[in-house]
């Protein structure tokens, strides 16, 4: 009898520790509950945009207007970006642009039309960079180079009917750079603007040769406010200097590229401000989409990437305002035609 209740005991022990054996613990998992291994979420990759241009951020101009671009653009992207400016030197601008992008940048811009060599010889070393530059329509058929220009015109022509109508001298002067690319077509629609509105208006028109010399964009202005001018306009970062002279004499001035009534808020009328941020949009969407290159863009008046701004420091009568706001939405709905000379 003993020896069954001894037996029967051990049995009921063997039981117990086999159940104990085949359930887990609180403290231990068993092997079917392993916890999951929870993966990082993958961070996409910053844009990165450099910019080479020839002269400094803040000259008025042509720099300051991709400048200002960019940081409008930052507000709604993001992105990082660097700027490399004065780079008046084709070959120092080379090898900014070339140095950029072994660096990593993405989007490297020469924003200047003296670069289209070095874009056309580097951007070949460097397939999986997208390279832009301006203003031009050429991308050499490189599938990495984008172009971008701007319908300059336009907005002279605005200016140009304002002028005639702001001018009792009947005598308006022009400061040009170089007769090429934005600038000249600017003049172009400037004289335009003004002719159409008054034919019997004398426009003298000047090329001084550079974009940068400010001395001689000074003299020339001074030989057209001699010869009776009374409002002017001109383009590029050496008008700063025109600029001066018209306010030294009481003149009009209309700009271009830039917002300049901050420069002379008593004698800038209005400005013709491109917003090339319209244009980096687009170069960056067709980036996503694995598009480097091979295409060039357009500013104008009806895509908002040339804005023309009235100066409120300058009393401008009702009908020549009314006059610039007509030829605005006449140029933007086609019904006026810009005849260049």
């Amino acid at each position: 009898m003993k020896n069954l209740v001894k037996y029967l005991s051990l049995l009921l022990i063997f039981v117990f520790v086999l159940a104990a054996c085949g359930k887990p613990t609180a403290d231990e998992p068993s092997v079917a509950e392993e916890p999951e291994v929870v993966k990082e979420p993958e961070v996409a990759e910053k844009l990165r945009i450099a910019i080479v241009s020839p002269s400094e951020y803040n000259d008025f101009a042509f720099t300051q207007s991709i400048y200002d671009a960019m940081t409008l653009f930052e507000t709604t992207h993001d992105i990082e970006w660097a700027f490399s400016g004065m780079m008046f030197n084709v070959d120092d601008a080379a090898a900014a642009l070339r140095d950029y992008a072994a660096q990593g940048y993405q989007l490297v811009i020469g924003h200047g039309s003296q670069y289209g060599s070095s874009m056309q010889e580097i951007a070949p070393d460097f397939p999986e960079t997208s390279f832009a530059w301006g203003t031009t329509v050429e991308t050499f058929g490189q599938p990495n180079i984008y172009a971008y220009e701007a319908a300059s015109h336009e907005g002279g022509y605005v200016m140009g009917v304002m002028a005639a109508m702001l001018s009792k001298t009947k005598v308006i002067g022009v400061v040009g750079p170089i007769e090429t690319g934005d600038a000249k077509l600017y003049v172009d629609g400037f004289v335009a603007g003004v002719l159409a509105t008054d034919p019997t208006i004398n426009v003298r028109v000047t090329y001084i040769g550079s974009f940068g010399d400010i001395a001689l964009a000074a003299e020339a202005a001074e030989t057209h406010l001699a010869a009776g001018a009374d409002v002017m306009t001109g383009t590029a970062q050496m008008v700063v200097g025109a600029i001066g002279k018209c306010e030294e004499a009481g003149a009009y001035w209309f700009g271009t590229q830039a917002e300049q009534s901050t420069f002379a808020p008593n004698t800038v009328v209005a400005s013709q401000v491109y917003h090339w941020e319209v244009v980096l949009e687009d170069m960056v969407a067709r980036r996503a989409k694995n598009q480097l290159g091979g295409e060039y863009f357009l500013i104008n008046l009806a895509n908002g990437g040339q804005v023309i701004a009235f100066n409120e420091n300058v009393t401008i009568p009702a009908e020549v305002m009314e006059a610039a706001q007509a030829t605005i939405q006449g140029i933007i709905d086609g019904t006026i035609t810009i005849n260049l000379p």
